[in-house]
């Protein structure tokens, strides 16, 4: 599913009105009907009090439709018009006049804090005060507005976006954006909801088809792909009956030091848990005994040292992940700098490689195409520099990218791979995964599909996928507190197997 900035929508708004020959307030009156459709679906009738809070602009006439809707239905609505300007839009001063002519109380005039209404517990809150469009600071009494209904802790069903939010920076205030339970956004997914500064503002997420104009929205690139089983099932390339080991390639997992030899465990046992045909790890000596013994299927290169001082192979491997658990003493720098300017493998670079790239930039040059950097925040920040907000970040990213033709996946909730100015943003995983060694599996297992001969972008996305799904899959047995990173290597055979898992229909239905 694409991701669409806010002014790609608007264009596809008005991409709909001119092939369908409808105006903006037929195209207003079918969007807030999608919205009111699945909040009826839901309450059925239910006799709560709903609490309706409509800006002045459009996504406030998206709410004043939902008000007008919800008392046609019997709904106990009360609707509230927050006064932060004169200006009014057009669509909103038509539906503004449709609500009076049908509600029994018209609606509330918010214009300063003495008005705020009480909200029980109890209470529904819908935010219609403003859309994606929002372009500047809010006015005090508007931010104090949103912390009162905020601390009312209502459901909140949020229009679009939490209003407060901007399309394209972090908040001004963080406290004064609303915190909605569920969001329910038209047509495409936006970025906002996939950044830790702004995604924290949605718990659960809905996207409505509002029926804007197809050819529109698929000719146009996005801004992102949101990225679910339906976008990697394409990218899975199935095993065919005469092969055999040679055939899904040779990975080196490269790392680790006296201490930090788990890294390279987890790495290689999920490189073989993905589809390796062989996989060998290469260690320093002190961790010979401790791979050997816990990966039997793996071989083992041990250096003579217990630091890595020397990183030579006389084969040539399929892929190579690099870095895990390596440290970052000279002789190890020197030996990772040697083999940099030497290697042409599709290699991924996780860990203490990032480290060594942040220290001595001038071996980025030397990456092999599409080389696939695996950074956790402040590894990325290390090789980056500091950065405003999570929008700054993704366009250093991309800059970054760019330049060294590389693929970079920006770890999180939302785990973002980015490549060529495009976003690929991962939709599954949950909290559980923060926790030691989760990132050692990843690199491992796109280490694998590179071996297998997987594009690197397409391995670097369905990598981070199949992460994802294994460690969703763990978390049933073990919670999030319990998962450790083991449990998401158990399960990546089964997630897999998800890939080609269908509903049955009257299952469904039963369920």
């Amino acid at each position: 599913m694409k991701i669409f900035s806010a002014q790609q929508m608007r264009k596809a708004d008005e991409a709909t009105m001119q092939s369908e020959q409808i105006t903006s307030i037929e195209l207003m009156e079918h969007a807030a009907t999608q919205i009111f459709n699945l909040i009826h679906n839901r309450l059925q009738g239910s006799p709560i009090s709903i609490h309706v809070f409509c800006g002045l602009g459009n996504n406030g006439g998206d709410g004043l439709v939902i008000s007008r809707l919800l008392v046609e239905h019997g709904y106990n609505v009360k609707t509230y018009i927050v006064n932060f300007s004169d200006n009014r839009s057009k669509d909103f001063l038509v539906n503004y006049d449709r609500l009076k002519e049908i509600a029994k109380d018209w609606p509330i005039q918010l214009k300063c804090e003495e008005d705020f209404p009480e909200l029980q517990r109890e209470d529904m809150v819908i935010d219609a005060i403003f859309g994606i469009g929002l372009n500047r600071p809010l006015v005090p009494w508007v931010v104090s507005l949103i912390k009162h209904l905020n601390k009312s802790r209502c459901f909140t069903l949020s229009v679009d976006i939490p209003s407060g939010l901007y399309s394209d920076k972090a908040p001004d205030d963080k406290e004064g954006v609303m915190f909605a339970d569920v969001t329910v956004t038209f047509q495409l997914p936006k970025l906002v909801f996939f950044l830790p500064e702004t995604g924290m503002y949605t718990r659960d997420l809905e996207v409505i088809d509002i029926g804007l104009n197809r050819n529109f929205l698929m000719q146009s690139p996005g801004v992102g792909i949101l990225i679910s089983k339906n976008e990697v099932l394409p990218l899975y390339r199935p095993r065919h009956k005469f092969t055999h080991k040679g055939t899904y390639g040779h990975s080196i997992i490269i790392g680790g030091s006296y201490g930090k030899m788990g890294s390279i465990v987890l790495a290689t046992k999920a490189a073989l848990r993905t589809g390796a045909g062989l996989v060998t790890a290469y260690i320093p000596e002190c961790g010979y005994e401790v791979v050997q013994t816990s990966v039997p299927e793996a071989m083992v290169i041990a250096d003579s040292d217990d630091e890595l001082e020397e990183i030579t192979l006389d084969f040539k491997p399929a892929a190579i992940g690099i870095g895990m658990g390596m440290g970052t003493n000279e002789k190890t720098v020197r030996a990772f700098g040697d083999f940099i300017k030497e290697n042409k493998a599709p290699l991924v670079i996780d860990a203490d490689g990032i480290n060594i790239l942040a220290k001595a930039p001038e071996l980025l040059k030397d990456l092999p195409e599409k080389t696939i950097l695996t950074p956790h925040p402040k590894e990325l920040e290390r090789l980056l520099g500091e950065w405003k907000d999570d929008f700054d970040k993704i366009e250093k990213v991309k800059a970054f990218s760019k330049q060294y033709n590389c693929i970079i996946i920006v770890k999180g909730a939302n785990s973002i791979t980015v490549f060529d100015n495009q976003l690929y943003v991962n939709n599954n995983g949950n909290p559980g995964m923060a926790t030691a060694g989760s990132g050692d599996v990843l690199t491992g297992m796109i280490t694998a599909l590179l071996s297998q001969d997987y594009d690197p972008l397409h391995a670097a996305v369905f990598g981070v996928y199949l992460h994802g799904s294994s460690g969703d899959i763990a978390t049933q047995k073990t919670g999030f507190e319990g998962l450790i990173a083991s449990d998401i290597i158990s399960q990546i055979g089964t997630s897999f197997l998800e890939l080609f898992k269908t509903t049955n229909p009257e299952q469904q239905a039963v369920e």
